[in-house]
């Protein structure tokens, strides 16, 4: 076919120019499979309608002289964003996935917004090439069907929030579709696709790794509690989808028992996954490296920074889930679920729609984002009533999240007896030792054999630490690297087992995810949630009598409030000072509703779920709006060990690319805006490649790095000398 002289209308040519896809085969593709991604929640004709129109600007002579190699720009999006606003009714909300399909969903402006704005408004009025052709090939489908049948809340005054998520869905569907319908057509149907094993071969699989546990009857040890716990999750996978409660004390064995509640009720309901929402890394790392061994690579897809997969046969299918989450078990980190619901970018949202018909496991849920709370549970609500979702809040110690939930939505707690499992498994006696001097505490720890110290902030880490510096002491903090940070604490376990002197001083990086089993524990009063899991450092396997592993809180005489803890530390003085059991149940409730009776509105700080109102989607600006962290971190890379200086050739050599930067997180260390700069005005940082000069530099220095504490700059002098602490 000569394309030049061909009177279809093209959406797409191959490179090689041999082979062309009409307007109308891609229309029908995309359509076809945005309204098989819709259809898991209820709105499949919302999905069929979304794909037909979204590139029907491509039928605009303008278009088809720039397919066929004319030099022009042509806004091929806003045509079908502009039909729907014609069409009125119900398809002015499929308006936004279309017009946002490339560029991002858009805010809807203001009604004076003219065609030069990129708001909604501003699109809408934007001059555009003549695309009636289209009329000719396509029947614009009919859109009767409201949303949500079932539970749909018009009347009430959250409904735009409510539409804006219906919106974000059809976004990501119509974005998944359209990459994979143009994917399909130029590797002519060769797309490698591995999303792993069904629910139920998966549940059978656990199964048999829990089956010799199951066996048990024993009733007040360890294990049997824990089979108790598991069994109890079990049996109540069988439940219909809802919102549910784990909590479980430290060492009750959480992971494997939300792993079997999830997989029964996934089968249960034939829902398409699980996904694991997780704060820290460690932890992260940890429990999918748990699920592998039980399920299998193949079926587990770890979604942040630091995942390395060992070749590119590895890596591509990989890098080809982590964009739309397709495989059954998925583990990412609050950030990037929480962040991805409330952007607008087509590349964070395409994975969206593949969390409708999902099981949600918050693991730490008390680490729910504090400032942006409100907003969290809110979309939390929504993916369980209207996206065919449960939802488990899982953690030791369980937030007060039900006044943030509506009246209908109350929380099942899947662990029974609660508090007489805290009960059996505690362990340690924690002691409130109130305001002593740094002296008293370098005292109190150097006389202990097997003790840990976390400290707030890394330099009064810093400080303990060069004053009780000997054999069998370690530090601890997030300015070593991954792998440096890893050696240290295997040999601090080992340590540990070998009964020797080991004195770690740390900051709070130890109190998830790393499974220490100390004598006792010191820790500087922080929030109640942070004291308890650092007292799951202290006597952790039990082996010895709660009376024998203290855990001790204390603050440092003149130590200055601390920005961000602040409202934390309050609120566990007043647990101290009138609870006489701070682990209790009833504490920890107390805790979490003076935290958020302090924190206030500020629950919502950037008042995201306020800025939706009125038939009025803020999509750009609350995506801008809504981080999570919100300090902006460079990458310092240290070349000091081989392995390191090699990684950073083949960088330097064959450029930036992912594969390689996730081998490089192995010898980082992010660090604040504020000592980036000390560093670079200083001139001991250079930037490691062309394509990450502005996020990723390596340390000119390398002696700033020490093996004993990581990076330790506390100052430069005039001279543009750094110092050692």
């Amino acid at each position: 076919m000569n394309f030049d002289e061909s009177k279809s209308s093209l959406a797409h040519i191959t490179e090689d120019g041999t082979r062309a896809q009409t307007v109308k085969e891609h229309l029908e593709g995309t359509a076809q499979l945005s309204a098989e991604f819709a259809k898991v929640f209820g709105c499949e004709e919302w999905g069929y309608c979304c794909g037909m129109l979204h590139d029907i600007g491509k039928y605009s002579d303008a278009f088809q002289k720039h397919i066929r190699g004319a030099e022009c720009r042509v806004d091929h999006a806003t045509a079908g964003a502009q039909l729907c606003r014609d069409l009125k009714g119900l398809y002015v909300l499929l308006a936004y996935c279309i017009a946002g399909h490339h560029a991002g969903l858009p805010d809807t402006g203001e009604i004076s917004d003219d065609g030069r704005c990129k708001s909604m408004m501003g699109r809408l009025k934007k001059k555009i090439e003549p695309y009636d052709k289209f009329r000719n090939e396509i029947e614009i489908p009919s859109l009767k069907t409201l949303p949500f049948n079932s539970g749909y809340r018009g009347g009430e005054k959250d409904s735009a929030f409510i539409f804006s998520m219906l919106i974000r869905m059809l976004f990501s569907g119509l974005v998944d579709a359209d990459y994979l319908d143009t994917e399909k057509f130029m590797q002519q149907g060769n797309v490698v696709r591995n999303k792993g094993q069904s629910m139920e071969w998966l549940l059978k699989k656990a199964m048999q790794y829990v089956n010799g546990w199951l066996q048990t009857s024993e009733t007040d040890t360890v294990n049997g509690r824990r089979t108790k716990i598991l069994k109890k999750c079990i049996r109540d996978g069988e439940k219909d989808k809802d919102l549910f409660c784990l909590t479980v004390p430290t060492g009750g064995g959480k992971t494997i028992a939300s792993l079997l509640f999830s997989l029964v009720h996934a089968q249960k309901h034939h829902m398409d996954r699980i996904i694991y929402v997780i704060p820290y890394t460690s932890i992260i790392e940890q429990n999918a490296q748990v699920f592998r061994e039980i399920l299998g690579d193949e079926n587990v897809l770890e979604n942040h920074c630091n995942v390395e997969y060992q070749n590119s046969e590895e890596l591509k299918p990989m890098q080809l889930a982590a964009e739309n989450w397709d495989k059954p078990i998925i583990v990412t980190t609050n950030v990037q679920f929480f962040e991805s619901l409330f952007s607008n970018k087509s590349s964070k949202c395409r994975k969206l729609h593949n969390i409708a018909n999902s099981v949600i496991i918050f693991d730490e849920a008390q680490m729910l984002p504090l400032d942006y709370l409100k907003p969290c549970v809110a979309v939390i609500e929504e993916l369980i009533r209207h996206y065919e979702c449960s939802a488990v809040l899982c953690t030791a110690t369980q937030p007060a999240l039900q006044p943030f939930f509506t009246e209908r939505m109350k929380a099942i707690e899947l662990c029974s007896s609660v508090d007489q499992q805290f009960s059996f498994f505690k362990r340690t006696n924690i002691h409130n030792l109130n305001t002593i001097s740094e002296q008293k505490l370098v005292d109190m720890i150097s006389k202990e054999n097997q003790t840990l110290c976390i400290l707030n902030t890394r330099d009064r880490v810093n400080e303990i630490y060069q004053k009780v510096r000997g054999e069998g002491v370690y530090y601890l903090s997030t300015y070593m690297y991954p792998a440096h940070r890893h050696r240290v604490i295997s040999e601090i376990k080992e340590r540990l087992l070998e009964n020797k002197k080991c004195i770690v001083i740390s900051t709070s990086l130890v109190e998830a995810g790393v499974d220490f089993d100390f004598k006792s524990v010191y820790r500087e009063l922080a929030g109640l949630d942070s004291i308890i899991q650092a007292a799951g450092r202290c006597n952790r396997e039990g082996k010895r009598a709660a009376e024998e592993s203290l855990v001790y809180i204390f603050q440092i005489e003149g130590t200055k409030s601390l920005p961000g803890q602040n409202k934390q530390i309050e609120a566990a003085k007043y647990v101290l000072e009138t609870e006489d059991d701070i682990t209790s149940q009833k504490a920890i409730r107390k805790y979490f509703e003076t935290l958020y009776y302090f924190q206030g509105e500020g629950l919502d700080k950037k008042r995201i779920l306020e800025q939706f109102h009125h038939n009025i989607y803020p999509f750009a600006t609350v995506a801008k709006e809504f981080k999570l962290i919100e300090q902006n971190t460079k990458s310092i890379f240290i070349s000091k060990e081989e392995e390191a200086e090699a990684i950073l050739r083949e960088i330097q050599q064959k450029g930036a690319t992912k594969e390689l930067m996730r081998k490089a997180g192995k010898y980082v260390v992010n660090v604040y805006e504020n000592l980036y700069r000390r560093l670079e005005d200083a001139g001991m940082l250079l930037p490691i490649s062309e394509e990450n000069n502005e996020d990723f530099f390596m340390l000119r220095d390398v002696e700033l790095y020490t093996w004993e504490c990581g990076l330790q700059v506390r100052e430069i002098d005039a001279g543009g000398n750094a110092l050692f602490w």
